[in-house]
């Protein structure tokens, strides 16, 4: 250059630390999965409360003569030792995934839906609303609480960049400046 320069030194160190706190988070993102599968065990017992499904749509009534005989709140969302479909909803975070369930038996039963019939004769019998019900069948309509929302699809998002930024040195709490 003939005339006039100016040279810019950088110091590439911070930089070298960043990528390096980063590289370590990619290497072994459990501890952001783990995040997610905490925040998705609430979103999913919220659910509960909310009696919709991940899409928002509202679960089905319960049958009224069901429900006019119901004392408590019932198999979904009891609570104490035994424990309700609410209470066990629980998550395993991977490197590379959650999954977000729960081991009771009747769980699939209420996120799919089924069709009970009668195995040892022509049908089923049981009260109901102090009433004896005789019928071939009882189909228990799908109220889905496993899957993720919009709101779910956020905060995975929020919770992936915040801890991309922490490891960068930039998110709350990395004590980094921006």
């Amino acid at each position: 250059m003939s005339g006039f320069s100016v040279t810019f030194s950088f110091d590439w160190d911070p930089a070298r630390a960043a990528f390096g706190r980063l590289e370590r988070v990619v290497a072994d993102p459990t501890p952001i999965t783990r995040a997610i599968g905490t925040g998705l065990v609430t979103s999913t017992q919220d659910r509960f409360d909310d009696e919709v499904a991940p899409d928002g749509s509202a679960w089905s009534p319960l049958n009224p003569l069901y429900a006019s005989g119901k004392r408590g709140p019932g198999i979904l969302r009891e609570s104490g030792m035994r424990g309700g479909l609410q209470g066990s909803i629980t998550y395993r975070a991977g490197r590379a995934d959650v999954q977000v369930g729960s081991n009771k038996i009747y769980a699939g039963v209420h996120q799919g839906g089924a069709v009970i019939t009668a195995k040892n004769g022509p049908f089923l019998v049981f009260s109901m609303g102090g009433k004896t019900v005789k019928t071939p069948s009882v189909t228990i309509p799908a109220r889905p609480f496993v899957g993720i929302s919009s709101d779910d699809q956020v905060m995975i998002l929020d919770v992936i960049e915040g801890g991309l930024a922490r490891a960068l040195g930039s998110g709350p709490s990395s004590g980094g400046k921006r």
